[in-house]
């Protein structure tokens, strides 16, 4: 057993340290900081005080990132250099293409269903009575963490056998056998299980898309929305040729943010499957290489591959958002 009595007071001390520590780097960069001044000042005064951040930056990020980069060219044990075997295996091997196959249908299928979801579902609660009730059922989700999710709809999916007046505890399972079908063993019939698994997602992330969308929607001038209604345009031509164009920048935005979580769902797959019955994920898989299968080299191309996913995003948030800001 662990002896708390002496491992606490080391890691008070530990914490006092770190926060004096802290405490004596801004006293030095305020010290320093107040030596200058003018123009030129400010710009010394700036990069001061970004110091800190990008040496943060450096430590934990750039050189955790390259060091992921590094141990990629090596094998499991990450003594022996083997080139790029680890990448050449991540695209030949018969499980992690299947990897790379539910990564895919997850990136293509979450980020446009919850993003149409939210953006349907914040028009049509848009200035009803009883919106601010309507978007809270729909958002209430995203106060839920993603192991809990993961909890509440595996319980959802849950299987008994069909013996006898066995009741099932799933609720899926429990429809279909009122509609007089055999309950199913939803959780590991492959592809449908990868299917089932995203549906959790979208459920969490459909109230992202309600919000941001609805904040767009309501900020779309009165004037135009008027001066279309007095020309006789119909809903569908409103939502096509107003409401779309005006949030357009929005929508871009939240179909990258949702992309990006996608791209690194781990909770969810964990929870629910445990990657198996062929429903691992990238980044389930890093972590099943890294520190399950102890195949760090792997792991680390898993997370390299992982990284290189995310940029093209990210770069095109950047300039759409930039885009947007200059015209």
């Amino acid at each position: 057993m662990f002896n708390t009595a002496s491992t606490t007071p080391e890691k008070i001390l530990q914490m006092l340290a770190a926060l004096l520590l802290f405490a004596a780097v801004l006293g030095i960069i305020l010290f320093i900081a107040a030596k200058f001044g003018g123009r030129r000042g400010d710009k010394v005064v700036a990069w001061l005080y970004l110091l800190p951040t990008v040496l943060l930056l450096a430590v934990g990020l750039i050189y955790p990132g390259l060091r992921t980069i590094y141990e990629s060219f090596f094998d499991a044990a990450g003594k022996n250099f083997i080139g790029l075997d680890n990448y050449g295996t991540i695209f030949t091997d018969k499980d992690q293409l299947t990897v790379l196959r539910n990564t895919v249908i997850w990136v293509v299928l979450v980020p446009f269903v919850a993003t149409a979801i939210g953006l349907v579902y914040a028009i049509l609660v848009d200035k009803s009575r009883f919106e601010s009730f309507a978007k809270a059922l729909i958002f209430l989700p995203m106060s839920i963490s993603f192991v809990a999710a993961g909890v509440i709809w595996k319980f959802m999916y849950e299987y008994r056998p069909d013996q006898g007046n066995v009741k099932q505890i799933g609720l899926i399972n429990q429809i279909i056998v009122w509609l007089g079908g055999k309950p199913q063993q939803l959780l590991i019939e492959s592809p449908l299980n990868t299917f089932l698994l995203i549906v959790v997602m979208i459920w969490i992330q459909a109230g992202f898309a309600m919000t941001i969308l609805s904040a767009a929607i309501k900020a779309i001038p009165d004037d135009i929305i008027e001066a279309a209604r007095l020309d006789g345009v119909n809903a569908w031509s409103m939502f096509r040729k107003i409401t779309l164009p005006s949030v357009q920048p929005t929508v871009v935005v939240v179909l990258t943010t949702i992309g990006i979580a996608t791209l690194k769902v781990f909770d969810i797959v964990r929870t629910m499957t445990g990657g198996q019955f062929k429903t691992s994920v990238v980044a389930n898989e890093f972590y099943s290489q890294t520190f399950r299968a102890d195949n760090q080299g792997l792991g680390a191309a898993l997370a390299v591959l992982l990284f290189i996913l995310v940029i093209p995003i990210v770069a095109y948030n950047i300039r759409t958002l930039r885009r947007s800001e200059a015209s």
